[in-house]
Parts: structure tokens; C-alpha cells; sequence
């Protein structure tokens, strides 16, 4: 059992640290465009321009999914890119949270709860750093709920009416809401037991090291 943990941990290590030092990359560019189109989003959504607000935001994930393509398919996963990714999304969702608490079409503990989360993970970085070791990648489960959420926010934007498409879309946007912020749960508590593996595995090899 616990040479299964330890190969757990170990493959969490190699995984953490596999990524270059490159900065000039494409997969780069891209993240650092979707970070430049998060201000205007987020003015789009205080304006109430939701088709344009939800057009930049099927942009940001189109760039996304190709970024993530090309940096697999030509090696050029980065240090960099492993931080501007992630945090691209994170302000995505925070922009859209912030538009939609402020025009009262998502309650303000929705919005405690899914930062309140990215508050609580950011607590284990020092932990990560202290031993040697960068953010975590996002695992499928955090990629999944970051759709689920970025998916259901526009729905919700265009839900924000009397129509009976916008009824419509007001249902499909809260399902797929509650189902991320779930997800968005979930994968921060792995996220938790991952750090708790690299950090046992480390205090195991330091006293077998002063063992021997």
C-alpha cells in the first residue's frame, strides 16, 4: 500500500516538474490573449452586451482548447503556461461571477462560495513551493468543472429575460452551475490530498535519508 502511495506521489512529482522554462511560446500567446480579453468581458457583462460578452467568452475557450493542443502536440508545455492557464480561467469565472452578482442574477453566495475555494487552494502553494515543487496541473476533474461553469454563466446571461428562450436558458445555466461549482469542490479537495502525498513522500525520503 504504501509503495503504491509512494509511486503515486513520485508520478505527481515528475509531472509537477515536466514542464520548460520557455516563455516565447504559442501556447503562451494564446493564454496571455485570453488574460488581455478578461477586463473587456467583464466590462461587456456590467453593460449588459451579453451576446458580445458571451461571443469573447466561446473566443477565450476556443483559445484555450487550441492552446492546450499545440502545447501537447509540439512539446511546448511551459512553467509559464502551466501558471497562465489556469489563472485565465480562474479570472473568467471571477469576471463572470462579479457581472452576475452585480446585476443580481446570481446570488451572492454562489459567488463566496466557488472564490472561497480558490482562496483555500491558494493556502497550499507556500507548502508546494517550501518543498521543492510548482502549482499542481489541473487533473480532468478541475478541467471538468471549469466547463461545467464556464458553460453555465453564459447561459445565465442569456437567461436574463422573460422570453421562453430565456427561460430555457436560465434552467440549463443553473444545472450546469451547480454542477460545477460541485465539480469546482471536488477537485479542490483532491488538489489538497495531492499536495498531501508530495509532502508525505517527501518526509518519508528525508528520514530514510537520515537513516542511512
Amino acid at each position: 500500500m504504501q509503495t503504491g502511495a509512494r509511486a503515486g506521489a513520485e508520478s505527481l512529482e515528475t509531472s509537477a516538474r515536466r514542464p520548460s522554462d520557455r516563455v516565447l511560446t504559442v501556447p503562451n500567446a494564446l493564454s496571455a490573449l485570453r488574460l488581455l480579453g478578461v477586463p473587456f468581458f467583464l466590462w461587456l457583462v456590467l453593460q449588459e452586451h451579453d451576446g458580445w460578452a458571451v461571443a469573447v467568452l466561446m473566443v477565450s475557450g476556443v483559445t484555450d482548447w487550441l492552446g492546450g493542443k499545440i502545447a501537447r502536440s509540439w512539446n511546448q508545455m511551459s512553467k509559464v503556461g502551466a501558471l497562465l492557464d489556469p489563472a485565465a480561467d480562474r479570472l473568467y469565472i471571477l469576471a463572470t461571477l462579479i457581472g452576475l452578482t452585480v446585476r443580481d442574477v446570481v446570488p451572492l453566495w454562489v459567488t463566496l462560495v466557488l472564490v472561497g475555494r480558490d482562496v483555500v487552494l491558494a493556502g497550499f502553494l507556500p507548502v508546494l513551493r517550501r518543498h521543492g515543487y510548482g502549482p499542481l496541473p489541473v487533473h480532468f476533474l478541475g478541467k471538468a468543472a471549469t466547463f461545467n461553469l464556464l458553460a453555465g454563466f453564459p447561459l445565465l446571461l442569456l437567461g436574463d429575460g422573460d422570453s421562453a428562450v430565456s427561460q430555457v436558458a436560465h434552467a440549463f445555466g443553473w444545472a450546469f452551475a451547480i454542477w460545477g461549482t460541485a465539480l469546482y469542490w471536488w477537485a479542490g479537495w483532491l488538489y489538497v490530498v495531492q499536495v498531501r502525498q508530495l509532502v508525505n513522500a517527501d518526509r518519508v525520503a528525508a528520514r530514510e535519508g537520515a537513516t542511512t
